[in-house]
């Protein structure tokens, strides 16, 4: 059997560097003797979180253009121009049979240099609603594995395969781990536990409902899990307390997944995906502030099948503590946003997404 070699690159936040590892991790399983390297942004989150999982990766020259004309802006050209050379240059070296971009700054010139030297290509696209990187990179690759139906506005019709998103695989089974969750977070159980996600940098708009509404939320026999956020932790810590959790980074997903009742989140790819599978009643708050608004599109795709709360930011002062009590009183809710939003779960998304890349290898 061929040795084979392959290129992934996901960076940024969370929701691409995990989707990346999670196909690294199932072709691993398939190909034992294969070989594997992560290209990302030299100075993001992916160049720590890579290596951890146990894989090489090498760093770009590489960020994203500025909504405000800056410096910044005027430096893209340059290191576009250098990412793109760098990349061929570890494309030659390494000589994957597939390159594979999960989304992120750095995946942009890597797949278009790959494409550009004939080296099969295949897109992971999370959202609902792609940013302008996979719609450029969509026109030369071999397959787009995509979460959300009707995306063939944006790729071509025959490259498309619905996958769903890659998620962790120790979420699938988390009702056993309930007790054990309890214990790990020593948590009441006479007291319904509430889980506050921010994403893995933290939200800024989350942690201030949050400080405002916690007197409320805590009065009605609520503990809180809280992750801030790394960006905010030492904002936040004061509030550390009885019933109330504060934390940068939460390690064990699983468990806290398990423990809670009620989720309050952003609404990335990734989040969204795994709260299906975990099948919690949850709200989300988009944040407005990303590419196409695309949380809100990410959100919508779930709550329009009945499976989650939708709370704008712009409305959050005017409506969430009613919109949180209601919930928290109606337990005939909580399990239909449940059974709903588990419905559209896709829990062998990065098994799909492997086939289909070993489809790629056969030809």
């Amino acid at each position: 059997m061929a040795k084979y070699k392959f290129i992934l690159s996901g960076g940024g936040t969370g929701g691409h560097i995990y989707p990346a590892i999670a196909i690294a991790n199932e072709l691993k399983l398939r190909f034992p003797d294969a070989t594997f390297l992560f290209v990302g942004a030299q100075d993001k989150m992916e160049m720590q979180k890579v290596p951890q999982a146990g894989y090489a990766i090498k760093g770009l020259w590489i960020s994203g253009l500025q909504r405000q004309i800056n410096l910044k802006n005027a430096m893209f050209p340059f290191k576009l121009l250098d990412s793109l050379w760098k990349s061929r240059k570890i494309i030659r070296e390494f000589q994957p049979n597939v390159v594979i971009g999960t989304g992120g700054f750095a995946s942009g010139p890597l797949l278009q240099m790959a494409a550009m030297m004939n080296i099969p290509t295949v897109i992971q696209e999370q959202n609902s609603y792609p940013g302008i990187t996979n719609k450029l990179l969509g026109k030369k690759a071999n397959i787009i594995c995509v979460a959300y139906e009707n995306l063939e506005r944006f790729f071509v019709k025959e490259k498309i395969r619905l996958t769903g998103n890659p998620v962790r695989q120790d979420l699938i089974a988390i009702t056993q781990k309930r007790e054990a969750a309890s214990a790990y977070f020593a948590l009441d159980t006479s007291k319904k536990t509430l889980l506050v996600l921010g994403g893995s940098l933290g939200s800024r708009r989350i942690n201030q409902l949050l400080e405002k509404e916690l007197p409320t939320i805590l009065s009605q026999n609520v503990q809180v899990i809280w992750q801030c956020g790394t960006l905010y932790f030492e904002e936040y810590k004061k509030h550390n307390g009885t019933n109330v959790q504060v934390v940068p980074f939460i390690e064990k997903m699983d468990y806290v997944y398990a423990a809670a009742d009620i989720i309050i989140s952003r609404a990335g790819a990734s989040s969204v995906s795994e709260l299906c599978i975990v099948g919690k009643p949850v709200i989300f708050i988009p944040s407005p502030n990303v590419a196409e608004d695309h949380q809100t599109k990410n959100a919508q795709a779930i709550a329009s099948q009945k499976g989650a709360i939708i709370v704008k930011e712009h409305e959050l002062d005017a409506v969430f503590a009613l919109v949180f009590k209601e919930l928290l009183l109606d337990s005939v809710k909580q399990k239909q946003l449940s059974q709903n939003c588990k419905a559209l779960a896709k829990p062998n998304a990065t098994k799909e997404i492997v086939a289909e890349i070993v489809k790629l290898l056969q030809k």
